[in-house]
């Protein structure tokens, strides 16, 4: 992994990656350095990237903003590949300080990954074989247990199973697993679904391995269960049942 610091507006900025990660609050990362080396193409031809680009706020405790801009590249031997990065708020101070992203290596297909301005955070294991694909299916506190669950559906296209993890320290641990549901199709440029509130109850929301039909899947105890909301008709369905009409 390279760090390439492209326009740092206060001097000295660069500190220890646990002090950096409390000072700087992200405003914005996307992906950067376009790349062919992986082509394999799971969102559409051309959606896999080398580097992220962090706009930061290098003070947010200031009363006038003080910007940043870092680029973090990824070493040669993989690429990120999903939608976005994700700001998530890792010391829960209320500043976006880290992104979540799928990271794909050449040999060892994606994996589930937490990305600082300062680097790599923490990681789930990699699937283990090349072009084989994750899809982010939520992250949220999915049990009510007061703590963020990461939840993914590894190899959407073939023999799905929807994965929760949970972030302890910087490693992750496997909560639950359940096959038979999907949330992405080969060379879609979206990820279907989310995580919906209803009634004071969350739920991931996603089809079935088929897309015949929409699920709500809850985390209790450490299991996961799903049921049938309504039959799949598309986007529509799925923006129905996240807004908690079905």
């Amino acid at each position: 992994m390279r760090l390439v610091v492209l326009a740092l507006l206060l001097a000295g900025w660069l500190q220890p990656a646990s002090a950096q990660m409390a000072a700087v609050s992200i405003l914005e990362a996307e992906f950067a350095e376009p790349t062919r080396r992986y082509a394999h193409d799971a969102l559409g031809r051309g959606a896999e990237w080398g580097a992220l680009a962090f706009e930061l706020d290098l003070c947010p405790a200031c009363a006038n903003m003080r910007r940043g801009h870092v680029d973090v590249m990824l070493e040669p031997t993989r690429v990120f590949e999903d939608t976005a990065p994700r700001l998530i708020d890792l010391n829960a101070d209320g500043y976006a300080d880290a992104v979540v992203v799928v990271e794909s290596d050449l040999a060892l297909g994606s994996r589930l990954a937490i990305w600082s301005p300062s680097g790599f955070v923490a990681g789930t294991p990699f699937i283990g074989e090349p072009r084989r694909w994750l899809a982010v299916a939520g992250i949220a506190d999915l049990d009510g247990d007061g703590s963020v669950e990461f939840a993914y559906v590894e190899r959407p296209h073939i023999a799905p199973v929807l994965m929760v993890w949970q972030l302890r320290g910087r490693d992750f641990v496997k909560l639950a697993e359940l096959p038979g549901l999907s949330n992405h199709r080969f060379g879609e440029p979206r990820i279907e679904g989310g995580v919906r509130v209803c009634g004071g109850v969350t739920e991931l929301v996603l089809p079935d391995a088929a897309f015949a039909n929409v699920m709500a899947v809850r985390l209790q105890d450490a299991a996961l269960s799903a049921r049938i909301l309504a039959p799949y008709a598309g986007a529509a369905t799925l923006r129905a049942a996240l807004e908690c009409r079905i």
